[in-house]
């Protein structure tokens, strides 16, 4: 009997040990000049070769053994952070990155066959919304869902329109997310236009095969699309005036440094064209079509762990 709680007291002692040898570096990593959540931002420990990436809500998570570090926090196309953390015990530290942009030199891409897969994340894309807004807009309008169509493995329905077939599924099998709402109708104009306003939208990403389980109720794709926070610095507004519609987008804090919020809707004006043609004799005269959309997003910091947000 002595000799079962000597080794119990034993094995406590051993996992106890254990568990105070590691420490955790956790907290959020916001854009410097906005005040939003940074995807993808990385995390790295040189020393250990150990590193974490933010996630959709900017905040990362790393945990390693007790000691002082040197910890780098990077940014495409952003200066690197360098801070010397001492992990005695769990620190909170949250990073403003983007204060200071980083002049990239010549970038030489080599590989060599067989290091082609460094990623379990197999089938899934993700592009940022300044990718998109470089590729050609069909009269003057970013749609995010024929950008999706020119990936790989995917196709369109139709010339022009907004359905789009993943490795041979059908356009009702692909599940379309708006900050995690599912979006059932993406399209305006009889599927030449799709609901997604650009100014809103922060990433989009893409998963057309090995969907993680909380993406249930799909057999095709995830097309999950991220709104905007809005700025939590200053308040701003831009607009645009296209051939068939017109936008504007304001953001700005409701507390600095604390909560934000983002509005920014788009009317086409046609038919105010279409009366121009419409004659006053024809039965058709006073009616006309035309599309608007409306995005919304508030977002308020309660404390270091928790937050709200509302958008619709």
């Amino acid at each position: 009997m002595k000799n079962h709680i000597l080794f119990s007291l034993l094995l406590l002692l051993t996992f106890s040990s254990w568990a105070q040898q590691n420490q955790t570096l956790s907290g959020y990593i916001t854009d410097g000049t906005s005040g939003e959540a940074m995807i993808g931002a990385k995390v790295y420990i040189p020393s250990i070769s150990k590193g974490a990436i933010t996630n959709t809500y900017g905040f990362y998570s790393l945990t390693v053994p007790a000691g002082t570090y040197i910890v780098e926090f990077r940014a495409t196309g952003l200066d690197t952070e360098i801070k010397e953390i001492n992990l005695t015990s769990d620190v909170r530290l949250d990073v403003e990155l983007g204060t200071n942009l980083q002049e990239l030199q010549e970038v030489q891409v080599n590989a060599k066959k067989g290091e082609n897969v460094n990623s379990t994340k197999i089938g899934q894309i993700e592009l940022q919304m300044d990718q998109i807004k470089t590729l050609p807009a069909f009269m003057g309008e970013v749609d995010i869902i024929k950008t999706i169509q020119l990936l790989p493995g995917v196709s369109s329905v139709s010339e022009g329109g907004q359905g789009f077939y993943v490795r041979g599924g059908g356009p009702d099998q692909n599940l379309v997310l708006l900050d995690e709402g599912v979006v059932y109708n993406a399209a305006h104009l009889f599927g030449f236009f799709s609901v997604f306003n650009a100014d809103a939208v922060k990433s989009v990403n893409l998963i057309k095969g090995g969907m993680p389980a909380n993406y249930g109720g799909r057999m095709s794709s995830v097309l999950e699309v991220n709104m905007n926070e809005g700025n939590m610095k200053k308040f701003k507004v831009k607009g645009g005036i296209g051939v068939i519609s017109s936008r504007l987008t304001i953001e700005g804090p409701l507390k600095k440094d604390k909560g934000s919020f983002i509005i920014s809707g788009r009317r086409t004006y046609i038919d105010l064209f279409a009366k121009a043609f419409i004659p006053d004799s024809s039965p058709f005269r006073g009616s006309g079509y035309y599309f608007y959309d409306v995005n919304l997003k508030l977002n308020y910091k309660l404390g270091d762990k928790d937050r709200i947000s509302l958008s619709g």
